[in-house]
């Protein structure tokens, strides 16, 4: 077995010399001396790393090891939108180079500068930050987004990005198809739940660039000007579409404040949290001031993305119960999906 320096030196898909030798003629600033990688932890589908050279250190992403469907991990989308973005009101680390010679390093590839901060990935490192500054935070967090679905997508270059006519049509489809693939097992009201979304769904306001999975974890946080935390990048835009920016809100809200579990809902309201965390309802409003959206049919947004949760845990925990899962935690996980479904349901019922 490796020991723990030779992971870091030379980690799984990555290979260093070849890259080395790729960058010496395609960047070679980036290039300097021996190259070294080390994958970061906490994602969920594509990889990141991050390489250091004599230096600095910059960042490596990539899709899963593996086969892997291209339309799911389409590295060329990730750095076509962050580099639409670049410059913009919308905080995402600079681009440096993309790649689409699979002879590199065995699959597609790009580079980004590293953003100086940390992931907030649960309860306890957002509490750690300090009391004090969480509201303000909290309150960046959300705007941020706000300004993303407030950027003209032809303006950045992004008009072709997506399909945005049925888009809402096509999000369910697609999710009570993936549901269908990995049910297993009875969950009071999940049909219901996909039956009366279908029926419902709302006009859509406008046509913005949509991040698909926006929470506290898919941003870096760093110092501002002024010394205060605020939303340093926005990362993991594996999901990024052109399509109805209230999904982005609607599973923004979910992940805030849909169950008490610390693990899976970073920053999760909880009535006994020792620091000062903005409710639901006042971080919406705060948003539609900042997109200019009518958030009159946000149930029926929140809904949806408890529908979606829903499915990507019913899909975990069926692959558990298959024993296709590796590491501790994932039993608990075909627990969260009721709550969810059921807040879906109340959600659907009722109007802002």
């Amino acid at each position: 077995m490796a020991s723990t320096d030779e992971q870091r030196q030379q980690p799984p898909g990555v290979d260093l010399a070849a890259l080395t030798t790729y960058l010496q003629t395609n960047l070679p600033e980036l290039a300097a001396g021996d190259l070294t990688a080390e994958i970061i932890a906490g994602g969920r589908s594509n990889l990141t790393y991050f390489i250091s050279n004599d230096n600095t250190t910059f960042v490596l992403r990539r899709p899963p090891l593996g086969h892997v469907l291209d339309t799911a991990h389409d590295m060329s989308r990730e750095y076509r939108v962050i580099s639409a973005l670049h410059g913009t009101s919308v905080p995402v680390a600079a681009p440096l180079l993309f790649c689409d010679d699979t002879d590199v390093i065995g699959s597609p590839f790009y580079l980004m500068e590293k953003v100086e901060g940390v992931v907030l990935r649960d309860f306890d490192d957002a509490v750690a930050i300090g009391p004090a500054q969480i509201p303000a935070l909290s309150y960046r967090l959300v705007n941020t987004l706000g300004r993303l679905h407030a950027t003209d997508p032809e303006a950045v270059g992004l008009e072709d990005f997506g399909r945005p006519e049925g888009f809402l049509e096509r999000q369910i489809r697609r999710w009570t198809k993936q549901l269908k693939s990995s049910q297993s097992r009875e969950v009071p009201g999940i049909d219901d739940l996909a039956a009366k979304l279908a029926a419902r769904i709302p006009e859509t306001q406008r046509t913005a660039i949509v991040h698909g999975d926006y929470r506290l974890d898919n941003v870096i946080v760093g110092r501002n000007g002024q010394n205060e935390y605020d939303v340093a990048a926005v990362v993991d835009w594996e999901m990024s579409t052109l399509g109805d920016p209230l999904t982005d809100i609607g599973l923004f809200c979910t992940y805030w404040a849909a169950m008490g579990s610390d693990a899976l809902i970073p920053m999760t309201l909880d009535a006994d949290a020792p620091a000062p965390f903005p409710t639901t309802d006042d971080l919406i409003s705060s948003y539609a001031d900042t997109s200019g959206l009518d958030m009159s049919d946000l149930p029926w947004y929140i809904g949806f993305g408890c529908f979606k949760l829903a499915v990507i845990l019913e899909g975990i925990y069926y692959r558990h119960t298959l024993g296709q899962t590796v590491g501790e935690g994932f039993a608990v996980i075909g627990d969260m999906v009721q709550p969810l479904i059921d807040r879906g349901l109340s959600q659907i019922e009722r109007k802002r």
